[in-house]
């Protein structure tokens, strides 16, 4: 195996534009002159938790170290040299607008133009403080004074505003820059998991904060939180700072207290995630606004230091993603009672209150009534407001549905005249023109290949694999025989076959008759591959879509009766099989790399192992083998052709764990949950960081935090499986089933699955392409599964079902699309279908007794296969390791 620091070579077919681009900017930021005066010195001041060091000119923050970590700094302190300039943000700035009641918003900014600032006396708890009068315009109609103080061994960043003119003054913009060091540009994937950090917002009110945490997912994690006259109502984007944003950079946002005054203008269009507010200053009229700056040990204890330091703690379940079907639970904890609950928009959501249990918390049960966002704002008896963001959905079984109809009909590509051959197929799609997407300069958009172009045919399959329905899988049975193989995928005898080009649709215009191509798209680009580049079989992130397309078919043709007619079941496994092997011979430079979906190599190999392919399973082992060891060689090994990605993950903890490497496997789940928040707002909860694709895959091109990205719902799949293995971990199941609803919370109402949605508030929607987001959908698909647990701080739950309690006995009903999938925490047992579904599970507490109840048989399938991970004796004949059960045409319950 080559070796990753290899990489560089490769990264620039890509990405060297991007790069380029960024390295530019980096240049013009250098020769810049230095206007922060670094060599008047520095303040160094301690906490009981921090040692902060200060620039003496600015009072800005130059380093945050913890005291249990000295060598650690959470800001990009090493770069200040570079980042010295004007309009460069620094921890301890702040934003505003302001204007008078019949004047416009003007808005003023201590980065944009720097003055030393004038030092006021520290004393008692304030450790520094400073007038800033001198790094702001000389019109500003109020005075600022920043002060650090410390506060039970946590740091205090205070601003104290004051109105220093004749007239009232509407604060409209109040932001505080979040700079921490989230800049990985040139370092190794060794080196930013151990200087940098990625930044979370719970978007709450009065109730949110922030989350920085380091890329290894190691504590010391730095908490956030409102101190006074702080509450967290947006996350702006800063866009004006010049700090060049990129793969390598996904910029800082500040946290705002006022967002009146943007969401006037630049956010006019777009929702909010919390009602904008401004604050009206009189005359002569002081107000202060802080935040407070706590450390966590580590951050499955996020939510217990919330509690510490008297801060709401919400937890939703199945979480913020609330299909109408099921019963939702949320618990609220504080140390006031809820005064008040507000719903937006009116009855999109039914809230209903339940006693306080044992544990102090406030419980209520919450319905989804009506697609779309909902906003549900508590109030307490204290005035504190905690706003929670639900996304309502239909049932997770309508929205699958349509989902199937959506890609099998207004994605379905069939022009018989095509000259790149890709009739019949599901193409890429654009909701906003409502029409597919047949060029695209990105060549692979528009070519049926690498993410961004299969997600829609890799979509369609994997919601087969979950929802078989006839008439589609007819079509796709079409889409394989006529442009997966021999066209997607070499089939002919020589040394390409069973590789995988990176695109069938490519830009050679010498080659093809005249008018083929647009002349409204710049075909001018590096991402406009000729014939020769999108021929190419060398880009293994292209075999793992094929290999679950053929694998799919598989499943469906050996579990089924009739759905699958074109070949025999075996024809399918084996292509899978085939298709997996050629990626190690044709990609192997890429192959090195965990990859996105790479998780169904593993189940192609048991299946292999079940049908008793003895000699191509252990081929296939060896083959997986030989990466793992690899990536046991690494001391970080999830990379990728990114310098930093959120995809590897997902394989190198399947094959980790499969090889026993549990040293590896923790190491990459450590990082996962780095990157992999759970908190009271559906579009963070769950949501794998991903800030790049949407130049690869979007409409709307550039770096911005994705909501739901395909991340989301194939990092579930190691987190819900980790949460298996340490079923009294709930952190992992929060996290993991946020990640698996958000990987369908973005599907509208009629079915189109869109690359991600936009965080920029600005935006606050899906994009318009269909892009990569079949990457998302195999994770979903392959992982949705119900949970039933017992947590003692909430009683017993159900992610994925709805749960009733009588005496002895809890009952769940089954509320997944799939229905084939059940874990029972207490127990640890882990009960799997390979086909027919579950309509029901009771368990006995007292007993221990589980049954299962399943539902009629249907004309394609007449037998249910159950698996169990426990030795479970039963009177059915096993096949292939699972129990063949005939089903009835009514539900049958079975006692295990």
């Amino acid at each position: 195996m080559k070796k990753i620091k290899v990489l560089a070579l490769t990264i620039c077919c890509l990405i060297a534009s991007d790069n380029l681009q960024a390295q530019e900017y980096w240049d013009k930021i250098k020769a810049k002159k230095s206007t922060l005066e670094t060599d008047q010195g520095f303040l160094n001041l301690n906490t009981k938790s921090f040692e902060l060091k200060l620039l003496k000119s600015s009072q800005t923050v130059a380093a945050l170290s913890p005291v249990s970590d000295k060598t650690f700094d959470f800001t990009p302190g090493e770069r200040l040299s570079v980042r010295d300039k004007d309009g460069l943000y620094q921890l301890g700035d702040i934003n505003l607008r302001i204007k008078t009641a019949d004047g416009s918003w003007k808005s003023y900014s201590t980065a944009a133009k720097r003055a030393s600032v004038s030092a006021l006396s520290a004393s008692g708890n304030v450790l520094a403080a400073a007038d800033l009068s001198n790094t702001l315009p000389t019109d500003i109609p109020v005075t600022i004074k920043r002060f650090y103080e410390q506060k039970d061994g946590n740091l205090i960043l205070r601003f104290e505003i004051t109105n220093k003119s004749d007239k009232a003054q509407e604060l409209g913009a109040l932001g505080v820059p979040m700079v921490f060091n989230n800049i990985l540009e040139g370092k190794t994937l060794d080196q930013t998991h151990i200087d940098n950090v990625f930044f979370d917002p719970y978007i709450g009110k009065d109730a949110g904060y922030l989350e920085v945490k380091r890329l290894s997912g190691h504590g010391p994690v730095l908490l956030l939180l409102p101190e006074e006259n702080m509450s967290f109502e947006a996350y702006r984007p800063l866009l004006d700072d010049e700090t060049p944003r990129s793969i390598v950079f996904e910029g800082f946002h500040e946290w705002m207290s006022l967002s009146k005054a943007y969401a006037d203008q630049e956010w006019k269009s777009a929702d909010q995630w919390n009602t904008p507010t401004s604050l009206i200053l009189k005359a002569g009229e002081s107000k202060s606004f802080s935040l407070r700056f706590v450390l966590v040990d580590e951050i499955e204890n996020i939510q217990k230091s919330l509690i510490q330091n008297e801060r709401p703690v919400a937890v939703g379940v199945p979480g913020y993603v609330l299909p109408k079907d099921v019963d939702g639970q949320l618990f609220l904890k504080y140390k006031r009672a809820v005064k008040s609950i507000k719903i937006e928009p009116e009855g999109a959501l039914v809230v209903e209150e339940k006693s306080k249990n044992k544990n102090g918390y406030f419980q209520y049960t919450v319905h989804g009534k009506k697609w779309g966002r909902a906003r549900l704002t508590v109030v307490y008896e204290d005035g504190l407001e905690q706003s929670i963001n639900y996304k309502v959905i239909k049932s997770e079984t309508s929205v699958i549905n349509d989902f199937g109809h959506f890609l099998t009909t207004a994605q379905w590509f069939d022009e018989k005249n095509d000259p790149f051959h890709r009739n019949p197929s599901v193409i890429s799609y654009d909701y906003e023109t409502k029409k597919q997407v047949s060029q695209d300069s990105r060549v692979w958009i528009a070519g049926l290949s690498d993410e961004g172009g299969a997600g829609g045919w890799l979509g369609a399959m994997m919601k087969e694999l979950i929802a078989p329905n006839k008439e589609e899988i007819q079509k796709l049975e079409q889409f394989v025989d006529k442009t997966l193989w021999g066209g997607i995928q070499y089939n002919t005898a020589d040394t390409l076959k069973y590789g995988v080009k990176k695109s069938v649709f490519y830009y050679e215009p010498k080659l093809m008759p005249e008018g083929t191509y647009s002349k409204d798209i710049n075909y001018k680009t590096w991402a406009a591959w000729d014939k020769k580049g999108s021929d190419d079989p060398g880009r293994s992130f292209n075999y793992p879509h094929v290999a679950a397309a053929h694998w799919t078919m598989y499943r469906l043709a050996r579990y089924h009766d009739g759905l699958v007619t074109n070949h025999a079941w075996d024809w399918y496994l084996k292509n899978a099989y085939e298709t997996t092997i050629a990626m190690t011979r044709l990609a192997p430079y890429y192959a090195q790399f965990g990859q996105m979906e790479g998780t169904v190599f593993l189940l192609i190999l048991k299946d292999l192992k079940a049908e008793g392919y003895t000699e191509m399973a252990n081929n296939l082992e060896s083959k997986m083998k030989e990466r793992a060891d690899h990536w046991r060689t690494l001391n970080y090994p999830f990379g990728s052709e990114m310098p930093w990605d959120s995809t590897g993950q997902e394989e190198v903890y399947t094959w980790s764990v499969y090889f026993g490497y549990n040293d590896k496997a923790k190491v990459t789940m450590d990082a996962i949950l780095a990157y992999m928040p759970t908190m009271p707002h559906w579009a963070y909860n769950g949501n794998a960081r991903r800030y790049w694709d949407f130049l690869y895959g979007g409409k709307l091109s550039r770096v911005e935090r994705q909501i739901h990205h395909y991340g989301s719902a194939i990092n579930a799949i190691p987190v819900l499986e980790q949460f298996r293995k340490t079923p009294d971990n709930f952190h992992l199941l929060k996290v993991g089933y946020g990640g698996l609803l958000g990987g369908i919370s973005n599907i509208t109402e009629d079915g189109f699955g869109p690359a991600a949605f936009h965080s920029y508030p600005e935006t606050l929607q899906i994009d318009y392409l269909s892009g990569d987001y079949g990457s998302g959908f195999f994770g979903y698909a392959v992982n949705t599964a119900t949970f039933i647990t017992n947590e003692k701080e909430y009683g017993w739950l159900a992610f994925g079902g709805n749960l009733k309690e009588k005496e002895n006995e809890v009952e769940v009903e089954i509320t997944t699309a799939a229905k084939s999938k059940i874990f029972i925490a207490p127990k640890k047992l882990w009960l799997t279908l390979d086909a027919g579904t579950f309509r029901k599970v009771n368990y006995n507490t007292k007993t221990g007794v589980v049954s299962i109840t399943l539902n009629p048989k249907t004309v394609h399938t007449p037998d249910a296969y159950l698996r169990t991970d426990q030795e479970i004796k039963l009177p059915y004949e096993k096949v292939r390791g699972a129990y063949k059960i005939a089903l009835k045409s009514k539900a049958i319950q079975i006692k295990l």
